[in-house]
């Protein structure tokens, strides 16, 4: 095992989102000091120096060449967590999924920096064919193809602390209309992932330095849609009615919805994948990385209901 330096200068770019506000905790929680986070949506930089005041924050796009990459010069981890996941334009995915990795990658390779992780999705593998899963298959090829050695990490549907958009967006709404609407049947299974287990693997990944592969990391709980909300309604005590409308209903309604909003929070692209009949590789990722898997329902209760980060919420 590589001696773990909590000295060691740790650059997130992407990093003010799901996983990047959760790894920033849990780095923290073990005592490294010297992170630096980079991202464009400020408003959740904001929210990271309020909860986080020591981490430093860099405010820029990374698709783009900028002041931010001076802040990779003397750097010895990089974990890359930019990603965009939602949205209509496809230009923006190829934006924050592709260019903004390209840009990153020659950061790495001009200052010669010791680690990378790489986060990628398990989309990469899904029957889904989405502005997403197309530009996550780019940017995983583009990485393997750069010549520098790191782990690919390959999550499920994450949820946690500061989810802004899946399960966290899905329990505010709840909070605020009388009735649920479910599309179909809802037994559509996810094997969805918390993301507090997702980054003490990638601490795993830096403290061990582990060099290659590519690992698949998923629920070990295969759960339907719509056992996921009735867990969500439990643990934060909401009193919608869950109700299951037709499927063609529910997606006239997010297609009407888009036309108002340029950043739906759930977009005709992501019903079709959540419909997709995915199943992904359940492994021994805890034994492989030596971390405990968090069990579904406690992982909800966790994320719904602790003291100190369940009630910050990001900007979507």
């Amino acid at each position: 095992m590589t001696a773990i330096n909590l000295d060691e200068r740790i650059i997130l770019p992407g990093g003010a989102g799901l996983v990047g506000q959760n790894l920033v905790a849990r780095l923290k929680a073990k005592g490294y000091s010297n992170i630096v986070v980079i991202d464009k949506h400020r408003e959740n930089l904001e929210i990271l120096k309020r909860v986080q005041p020591d981490v430093i924050t860099i405010f820029g796009d990374l698709s783009m060449p900028g002041e931010w990459q001076q802040a990779f010069a003397g750097a010895n981890v990089v974990v890359m967590l930019q990603a965009q996941i939602g949205g209509i334009d496809y230009q923006e995915f190829v934006k924050n999924n592709v260019d903004a990795t390209r840009l990153i990658l020659e950061q790495i390779k001009l200052h010669s920096i010791d680690y990378l992780v790489h986060i990628s999705s398990s989309v990469v593998e899904s029957v889904a064919d989405d502005f997403y899963t197309k530009s996550k298959i780019d940017q995983e090829k583009m990485v393997l193809e750069s010549g520098i050695p790191c782990p690919v990490l390959r999550p499920t549907l994450m949820f946690g602390w500061f989810d802004r958009k899946h399960l966290g967006w899905l329990s505010r709404f709840m909070k605020k209309v009388p009735v649920f609407p479910i599309p179909g049947h809802g037994r559509y299974m996810r094997q969805p992932l918390y993301v507090g287990d997702f980054c003490n693997v990638i601490i795993s990944c830096i403290q061990n330095r582990v060099r290659d592969g590519i690992y698949n990391v998923s629920g070990h709980e295969k759960v339907d849609y719509i056992d996921i909300i009735r867990e969500i309604k439990r643990a934060t005590g909401a009193k919608a009615v869950i109700a299951c409308i037709p499927y063609g209903l529910f997606y006239s309604l997010i297609w009407t919805w888009s036309l108002f909003d340029k950043n739906p929070p759930f977009t005709t692209q992501q019903l079709a994948a959540l419909s997709a009949k995915d199943e992904f590789e359940v492994n021994d990722w805890p034994g492989t990385f030596g971390v405990t898997y968090t069990p579904f329902a406690k992982a909800i209760q966790e994320t719904f209901n602790d003291p100190t980060y369940s009630k910050v919420v990001l900007e979507f």
